[in-house]
Parts: structure tokens; sequence; C-alpha cells
């Protein structure tokens, strides 16, 4: 099946169809030709086009009939009038009846070519925008789901519910894995710009060159290889939200021309002379040092200040041990259900294993070590031994089991006593031993600490 754009040309004149056929042929596009209404519609009837461009004035079946039969069997397909330069009212009048734009008589071949380009591109930003609306349930779903037991993921999402609602550009700072891009798009799905397209780029993914024509597009002809016009991302993001992963990997010139576009919201795609206007909010990550990097000269300040409005940083999975276990079970849930398989559940000394084990690679490393013994166990739970041995050898929980009954049996006396000496207040509690309260609260549960 052919990948590329389907154009039905209708003119009782051949050899406008002809031209038009010639024309729109050398710009890679599969041209078909009617020279009567009848003709046209029958041909609409069997196969479908993305565009359609039709002469007003025919015989027994004349454009506008052609027009209106079009958008009835197909709605998303562009109808572009050709008409005569003394009859532009029967144009208004086909745009009001559903045409997406029109050409007069005489027309040059860079206006049709132009013409038809746009509303190629109109529709595609439509079909994208649409898929971000489909997607918007399921983002907001899952905001409510986020799990948050630990202190700091709980100040996390309530900076979040203050920053989502305004235009102010972010700053996500955190290691590998902790979910940034997640909540670059939690922030954006829970703004006024929800129901815009959302970009994202991986500043570090791209090569210096590509990441350029990337992010601001081109005109035919400014390299080798620029064979037509290509609108950028930027572009693309426009009244949405961008966001760029691995910020402190951008080259030194781009960060330039991206303040640029921060400041003015201008900028000039590759090889062309007339500036494009963008309204974008920007949200940013980073692992890397951007205070080191600035240090070095490597990333500008000025740049840096622009993008961290609102900073945020994501903890270290080992920092919020609370969240390990049900993010555990979550992804057990889901796993299982993905890959079909019965596994319910997790033995203790397992999840032990998993509470204390470092996670260098954060949430990232511990959701693919679940779908690896999820998929791998034999019972319905997983046990110690289906862990990778990398996490048992850290750990050594079986040898660890007399020491940590002496440790626990400390724990509990240094926070009962903390307790008793604040006046059994919780918050204060917490605070002097370090804790956060979800952690004291847990402790409190499981060393049987009541009031």
């Amino acid at each position: 099946m052919s990948s590329k754009t389907k154009i039905l040309i209708v003119d009782d004149e051949k050899d406008i169809c002809n031209a038009l056929e010639f024309i729109l042929s050398r710009e890679n596009y599969e041209v078909k030709v009617a020279t009567s209404g009848e003709k046209a519609i029958q041909m609409i009837n069997k196969e479908n086009y993305d565009v359609v461009i039709t002469d007003l004035k025919m015989g027994k079946i004349d454009g506008m009939e052609v027009l209106k039969h079009t958008k009835q069997v197909s709605p998303d397909t562009a109808v572009i009038i050709i008409t005569a330069f003394g009859s532009i009212e029967s144009a208004v009048e086909a745009m009001k009846t559903g045409a997406n734009d029109y050409i007069i008589k005489p027309f040059y071949n860079e206006e049709i070519i132009l013409t038809v380009k746009k509303n190629i591109e109109q529709k595609k930003l439509i079909k994208e925008n649409l898929a971000y609306k489909q997607q918007l349930t399921y983002h907001r779903i899952s905001y409510k789901n986020i799990i948050a037991n630990s202190l700091s993921m709980q100040e996390v999402l309530e900076t979040i519910s203050k920053v989502a609602p305004t235009k102010s550009n972010v700053l996500i700072l955190g290691e590998s894995g902790t979910g940034k891009g997640l909540f670059a798009e939690l922030i954006h799905y829970n703004s006024p710009r929800y129901d815009k397209p959302f970009i994202s780029i991986n500043c570090s993914a791209i090569p210096e060159g590509l990441l350029e024509s990337e992010l601001f597009g081109y005109k035919k002809g400014a390299f080798t290889g620029a064979i037509s016009d290509k609108h950028g991302l930027l572009s693309l993001a426009n009244e949405g939200t961008f966001f760029f992963d691995e910020i402190g990997d951008m080259p030194l010139n781009l960060q330039t021309k991206l303040l640029k576009v921060i400041e003015t919201g201008e900028f000039f795609p590759l090889g062309d002379t007339k500036p494009s206007y963008i309204d974008i909010r920007f949200i940013s990550a980073t692992n890397s040092d951007l205070d080191a990097k600035i240090k070095e000269g490597s990333f500008r300040e000025d740049l840096y200040w622009r993008l961290n409005v609102i900073e945020i940083k994501l903890p270290p999975l080992r920092e919020r041990k609370d969240d390990i276990e049900p993010l555990v079970k979550e992804f057990i849930k889901n796993t299982a259900l993905l890959h079909k398989k019965n596994v319910t559940s997790i033995d203790k000394n397992a999840l032990n294993c998993l509470i204390e084990y470092s996670w260098p690679g954060n949430i990232r490393e511990l959701k693919n070590v679940i779908e690896r013994v999820v998929i791998l166990a034999n019972s319905d739970t997983i046990m110690l031994d289906d862990l990778p041995e990398k996490l048992r050898k850290e750990i050594h929980v079986n040898d660890l089991a007399p020491l940590k009954s002496y440790l626990n049996e400390y724990e509990k006396k240094v926070i009962l006593n903390t307790y008793l000496s604040h006046n059994k207040k919780k918050e204060e509690t917490a605070k002097a031993l370090g804790i956060d309260i979800a952690t004291l609260y847990r402790k409190m549960k499981k060393y049987n600490i009541e009031d």
C-alpha cells in the first residue's frame, strides 16, 4: 500500500488536469485525474484521497457538488477550490460549505504547490492534536495514581499542583531513571495547555547538526538534502509545552538560539529570512550538575535562569523507601496482566531485599527487575531466589537476620525515647530523627509504639 499523499484533480479542461498532474507528481505525490464531476464522485466512492482539487464550474455535476460529496464521504479530506478571478463570491460560498482553501485562475505553479503543502500540514497537525486529546484521559488518571507515600514525593506533587496551572518554565532535576519525563507530562496535562501539543526531545540522543534542524525546521534548499520545507518541533509545539530532556547536553550554539526563542518567541528556520513566532511553555530536565557546567563554560548562565523559574528535585529511589513496596506491587500487577502471568504476590524476604537495595538505576531499574522476575517466576509468589543475583549479593538478607534483630531493637528504643522527649508530637519526632512523617508512622506501627 502506497504511503504517498493521494491527490485527486477534478477539471473538465484536460490541459489544466495534465498541468496540475505534472506539477504535483514532481513533488512526489500520488496524483489521479477526473475530467468530470460524475467521474470524480465515482473515484471518491472507491478510494480515499488526502486532497481533492476541483474546479467550480463544470458540467452537470459542478465543483460545489464534488465538494459536498467529498465532505460527506470523507470529512478529513482537504478540498481546494479552483475558481476564476471574477468568481470570488463562489469561492467564499464554497469555503462556507466546507472547502479548506481556494486558488484563483490564472495561478502560478509555486502557488499550487504551497497551497497543497499547507493543507496537508494542517491535516497532519489536526491528527496529532486528536491523538494528544485521546491520551489526555490516561495522563490525568496517571496523575491520580502516582505513588507518593514518602514525604519527599508528597512535596514534589504539592509543588506540581501549584506550578501546573501557571505559564512558568520548570527545571526538573534528578538522577537517571527517577521519572523526569513522566513528571514533565504530568505538569503539561494538568495545565491550561492540556489539550495542546506536548513535544519532547532528548538533547543527548541527537547529533548537534541534526538537533538544530529538528528543533527549528528548514526551508527547501537550506542544505544538501533539504528537498522540501520542514516544520521544526518548536513549530509543532506552538501553544503547548516543549520538554527538553537532558538539557545539560545541548550544544552552546543552540543554547544561544534557544535563549532568544524563550525571550522573544521568535526563531528562524534554517535557510529562511522570515521569522516564525511561537507561544510555548518550556520544561527542561537533567541529571547533570548545571552549576558545574556553568563554571566550566559549557552551559549559559542566562539560559539557566530562563529555564529555572521553578525548580523541582526528584529524590532517588533509595531515599524514598516507603514508596518501594507499593511500587513493587503495582509493577507486579501491571506486568502480570501484560504478559498473562499468574504472579500475584511477593515473599517478605524478597520484598525486604528490594527495599534495602540501593537502586542506582532508580524506578526504571526497579520496573525492569520486576518485569524480569514476573516473566521467569515459577509460582504465583516472587521468592528471594527469583531476584537477580546482584541484588541478593548486595543485601545478604538471610545472613543479616540476627544482626537486624539487634538493630531493630535499638531503633525501637531510639524512636520511643525521641517520641517521649518531644511530648508525643510526631512531626517534631520525625524532624529530630531525620526521617519523614510517613516513615515514622510505619516504624511506630512496626514496633507497636502507641500513644
